[in-house]
């Protein structure tokens, strides 16, 4: 005779079974008995997007902590002054007044210049920052030295706007003047290090900044074409031509 006891187990033995075998095969417990769906193409999209912004973001911080643990004290003092000097886009604006001293086609590589600055500015500080509002880094953790500070800017980090101004100047100013294109250049370069140097953008700010810069350029050199601007370039002169053998016995006469 049987023992109810070992009958109640076994029964419970083989409902444990049939769970296991339900989870191994992945059919769900509901009363649909339907498979869970398979992740849509649009989630994995944003999956992997979200793991290459993470990635980019790390390499960002690495090298936002690189630079500030590179000791560099003959350049700490210099490139703080000249961080400084380019707030609201000063050595731009001053560079431009000297410009406009000079010939008509320096006016006009300052005018130019002066709108690229206005639109890389407003593109920069009006739209990016407030889009996107990535946070400053932070500085004393990243030991940033002391003599490299300038003023903390309380708006967003990305994008840098100070990089945005001073690459827009450079790019339009040398396309009107090519001689300037590359002082110019290097000194938007030095201007975008100097925000990472003083520990207040990372250097993808910076790279960001550079791209909207070179866009402002564009718009405003395009602007300018469209208003009938003139390019005061010198025309070349026309090629000579082959006069007829009595022309030039009458020239030499």
């Amino acid at each position: 005779m049987s023992d109810p006891t070992d009958s109640d187990t076994d029964t419970d033995t083989d409902t444990d079974t049939d769970t296991d075998d339900d989870a191994g095969t992945g059919i769900g417990t509901s009363t649909s008995g339907s498979l869970a769906p398979a992740p849509g193409p649009r989630r994995s999209l944003r999956r992997t997007l979200a793991a290459v912004l993470g990635e980019l973001r790390a390499v960002d911080g690495a090298l936002y902590a690189a630079v500030a643990a590179t000791s560099t004290p003959a350049l700490d003092r210099w490139l703080r002054r000249l961080s400084h000097a380019a707030d609201h886009s000063k050595v731009s604006l001053g560079i431009a007044g000297a410009l406009a001293l000079g010939g008509a086609r320096p006016r006009r590589a300052a005018l130019v210049g002066v709108g690229a600055v206005t639109v890389a500015s407003a593109c920069a500080n009006l739209l990016g920052k407030r889009l996107v509002r990535r946070a400053r880094p932070d500085r004393e953790a990243a030991r940033v030295t002391v003599d490299r500070y300038v003023p903390m800017p309380a708006s967003a980090s990305f994008p840098s706007g100070h990089t945005a101004s001073a690459v827009a100047f450079a790019t339009a100013v040398g396309v009107v003047l090519p001689e300037a294109a590359v002082p110019l250049g290097v000194l938007a370069g030095a201007v975008g290090y100097s925000r990472v140097h003083t520990g207040v953008h990372y250097p993808g700010d910076v790279a960001a900044g550079a791209v909207v810069g070179i866009a402002g350029a564009a718009a405003a050199l395009a602007v300018a074409a469209a208003a009938g601007v003139p390019d005061p370039r010198p025309l070349r002169p026309a090629a000579p031509t082959r006069s007829s053998p009595g022309a030039r016995s009458s020239l030499g006469n």
